[in-house]
């Protein structure tokens, strides 16, 4: 995933949950809503909060869930070394099976850091 295919992603994420929020009545817009608030920074940094949907994203092995915060981890400045921690406590929970959402993880990773 290159600079053009992940600024395609953020811009067909941002264009689909505007389709949902078209259609939503309050118990979407509600869950939404709880979404950007828990991930908004509080007494853990935002960082620490997207390091944690990114190792829940892995276990869960959403590949969309894990570019999103695959992406939000760099734009909140986490390092190497923790993104590596963080991933290797995804593969531990996750187990093997992991691994092929693992590698796309990292590719789009090597891809965003790439880009400075």
């Amino acid at each position: 995933m290159g600079e053009r295919e992940i600024e395609q992603f953020k811009a067909e994420r941002a264009k689909l949950n505007q389709i949902v929020m078209k259609y939503s009545g309050r118990n979407i817009k509600r869950f939404y809503s709880l979404d950007s608030q828990v991930f908004s920074e509080g007494v853990l940094p935002k960082k620490m909060k997207e390091l944690l949907g990114l190792v829940a994203s892995l276990v869960l092995r959403c590949d969309d869930c894990i570019t999103h915060h695959i992406i939000r981890c760099y734009e909140e400045g986490v390092k190497d070394d923790e993104l590596e921690e963080a991933v290797a406590i995804a593969l531990m929970v996750g187990g093997s099976i992991t691994i092929p959402h693992l590698r796309r993880a990292l590719q789009t990773w090597d891809q965003l850091k790439g880009q400075e």
